[in-house]
């Protein structure tokens, strides 16, 4: 009888092994070094180049790296808040070296920048061309045609403070109006629809200078700074913590075509922003499979 229960006793610590060793056998690069799937967690802001970024990010990073993403929308303080206290993971959408200096000002030290994700961007104030002020200087002179109103977007946005900054700056009879990217777009489509006059705050690349004929207003006081460009953001660790991931960030590059194109396809989709992230990274797999880490 001993020896019979000695033998199941090494039976059952043979088994026990076995099973601990195999628990680490996930062949998915940073998401099979616990054997679970491990989580991204992303913040955006409802604007229509960080909403396409960031769901193209997710369906790739799902469908092709075998990871979870989490995508979490929030005004940009909350979302620089988060990234420093390490409750965010990474963010798509930071615009230097104007639009978010202050946030980086406040929160820099405790940020880990991950690279360029588009060049050449820019901020200001935007018109259809039909109107015929040119400048920011010239609003004053048509401050009833505009009905002394400039339609801008969430009032955290670096865009927003540049804007209040311009009002001083040239001295404008004008006020601000605070909303969202979507309200702006809809508020510029109406106006556009009845030939009226309208200012907004805008910023390139959007999806709105393919489908309208506009003009960014000259900036002769460069209030709003001259060119632009779009970094990824972490939380301080990211790449150690998933050097897979933070490998395909650093690689994760729009032109304005490119990336005009991705916010078009979600913009016109009837369904939800991740369907039409998952259709456009279908159309363009050789682009896609170029950000995959070791490529």
């Amino acid at each position: 009888m001993k020896r019979f229960l000695i033998i199941l006793i090494c039976i059952s610590m043979l088994f026990t092994l076995a099973a601990c060793g195999g628990s680490d056998t996930g062949d998915n690069g940073d998401a099979g070094q616990t054997g679970e799937t491990k989580t991204v967690k992303m913040g955006y802001v409802n604007w229509a180049e960080g909403v396409a970024m960031t769901y193209l990010a997710k369906a790739i990073l799902e469908d092709k790296m075998g990871y979870d993403v989490e995508a979490t929308m929030a005004d940009v303080a909350p979302i620089f808040t988060s990234l420093a206290s390490g409750n965010t993971d990474v963010f798509v959408d930071t615009w230097l070296p104007v639009t978010h200096a202050s946030q980086m000002e406040r929160f820099g030290d405790d940020i880990d920048d991950l690279g360029v994700v588009v060049e050449n961007a820019f901020i200001g104030l935007v018109v259809p061309s039909y109107v015929e002020a040119n400048s920011i200087e010239d609003l004053n002179d048509y401050v009833d045609e505009f009905g002394g109103e400039i339609i801008g977007i969430d009032s955290g946005a670096g865009i927003m403070e540049a804007t209040e900054r311009a009002i001083e700056e040239y001295g404008l009879n004008y006020k601000l109006l605070s909303g969202s990217g979507p309200t702006m777009t809809a508020a510029l489509a109406k106006a556009i629809d009845s030939e009226e006059a309208i200012v907004v705050t805008g910023w390139a690349p959007h999806w709105k200078f393919a489908r309208y004929d506009l003009k960014r207003l000259e900036d002769p006081k460069g209030v709003y700074g001259d060119v632009e460009r779009i970094n990824i953001s972490a939380r301080k660790g990211f790449a150690d913590d998933m050097p897979e991931v933070a490998e395909f960030f650093s690689n994760y590059k729009f032109t304005d075509e490119q990336l005009g194109s991705l916010m078009g396809a979600i913009e016109d989709h009837s369904g939800e922003p991740i369907e039409a992230a998952r259709e456009w990274m279908h159309e363009n797999e050789e682009l896609v499979n170029s950000w995959l880490p070791g490529q």
